[in-house]
């Protein structure tokens, strides 16, 4: 006879970082709820744990939880999108986007794309692009590394084509950016 595994999984909006993992686990411990696993995009509570109480902690919390599964695709792909553009520490100028994707989730290209556009309304691409000029602006405000490194890091085939993307995605140029001094990142969930 084979047993199955019980356990609850459910998934979470707005869930991107380390940070929000480490809130999530505190507030879980804080009210003493017992859970298995906090991952970016999921809790997994185990099968002890009555939906009542995890549907009450997530509403007195204000954690909003995904049902839809293509939904539950998306939040995988901005998850990976963000692990490859924010912590892949120059990994990023080696691997092809569209090939983390696949291999990550473990569906084609074109599908993840196709759901994408029809649950955010602009397309991977996009979403990509948005990310890598934002880590732009992150490491220019460092100021730790040149432009031609930036590019290089940010994978892009050379310093115009990073400098033509930066000026068409945000209106002004990499040195009218360095300029301002005076901007802050935007959160990872807002891009």
């Amino acid at each position: 006879m084979h047993l199955q595994n019980k356990n609850k999984e459910i998934h979470l909006s707005g869930m991107y970082s380390d940070c929000c993992k480490r809130l999530l686990k505190l507030t879980l411990e804080k009210e003493a709820i017992p859970y298995i696993s906090v991952g970016t995009n999921s809790i997994i509570f185990p099968e002890t744990v009555s939906k009542s109480i995890i549907t009450s902690f997530l509403s007195r919390n204000k954690f909003v939880q995904i049902i839809d599964k293509n939904q539950i695709l998306v939040k995988e792909i901005k998850t990976a999108v963000i692990e490859l553009v924010h912590y892949a520490n120059n990994n990023n100028s080696i691997i092809r986007n569209s090939d983390y994707l696949v291999d990550k989730i473990g569906k084609s290209y074109q599908y993840l794309s196709s759901i994408f556009v029809e649950y955010e309304n602009r397309t991977l691409e996009k979403f990509i692009i948005a990310h890598k000029i934002e880590r732009t602006k992150v490491l220019l405000l460092q100021n730790e590394m040149s432009l031609s490194e930036i590019a290089y890091q940010m994978g892009y085939s050379s310093v115009q084509y990073l400098s033509n993307q930066f000026k068409k995605t945000t209106g002004i140029t990499v040195s009218e950016f360095k300029k301002q001094r005076n901007t802050l990142p935007i959160a990872l969930e807002d891009i």
